[in-house]
């Protein structure tokens, strides 16, 4: 695998915590049915401080987003449909464009 496959693979496990499965639920709501069948809480996504390592539900904190908030970045990548070339041709002008003070 090249590191752009590696980096696609741990953003799609990643991403899957959050996005619905067959049954219309969310890994990351677990067990919590109202999120699944409640219009109003449908679409609330909570990013939780930590995770079950096998179901993928949240554990701990849900109030500071923290580090899963690249979740966000990784969905919006992914929805994208953007290829690997393009992305990394931004972030070298990007890159470029940055002047140490």
């Amino acid at each position: 695998m090249t590191l752009w496959e590696v980096a696609a693979e741990l953003s799609r496990r990643l991403t899957r915590i959050f996005l619905r499965d067959d049954q219309d639920s969310r890994p990351v709501h677990s067990t919590q049915d109202h999120y699944r069948e409640d219009p109003h809480w449908r679409d609330l996504v909570l990013f939780y401080e930590y995770f079950h390592g096998d179901d993928g539900s949240g554990v701990g904190a849900s109030h500071q987003t923290g580090w899963t908030g690249l979740v966000a970045k990784l969905l919006q990548q992914s929805g994208d449909g953007e290829m690997p070339q393009a992305i990394l041709e931004t972030e070298e002008k990007v890159a470029l464009l940055e002047v140490p003070a």
